[in-house]
């Protein structure tokens, strides 16, 4: 995997990533920068998320689960001293479906924190890690 980051001005950095995208990352402006972007610090964050969801929402489309929607809303402390590495994470997941099982969706976020979401593990090495779960039923066809 490789990544490229370029400075563009002030503390704006342009990230590219090697499958060919790209996302502005900025200071705060009490950091000199102008809140442009996503903190870089946050991408981590967001990394996280979307490694786990992209995790779960796999599992359960193999499973042949009726899913239509998943969200993560993720909650995280980080520590008051330089390097300021996060301390905790707080995962929540919003799973929208028709008929999903409990008992499924969390085996397979368990899956994802303990076995697949590198991004996730890899954090955990430094942030207690920790997880629920919400359930939403939708009724209908799918459109």
């Amino acid at each position: 995997m490789k990544a490229r980051v370029k400075w563009v001005e002030g503390m704006s950095f342009l990230g590219e990533s090697g499958s060919g995208h790209t996302f502005l990352m900025d200071g705060a402006p009490e950091a000199g920068g102008r809140n442009l972007g996503v903190r870089p610090m946050e991408a981590v964050l967001l990394g996280a998320g979307g490694c786990t969801a992209f995790d779960v929402v796999m599992m359960l489309k193999r499973a042949r689960a009726d899913i239509v929607d998943c969200v993560v809303e993720l909650e995280a402390q980080r520590a008051e001293e330089d390097p300021k590495v996060f301390t905790q994470i707080h995962f929540h997941f919003v799973v929208t479906g028709r008929s999903l099982k409990a008992e499924q969706v969390q085996r397979f976020i368990d899956l994802s924190a303990e076995k697949y979401c590198s991004a996730s593990i890899m954090l955990g090495k430094t942030a207690r890690m920790t997880h629920d779960f919400e359930l939403r039923e939708v009724s209908g066809e799918t459109p």
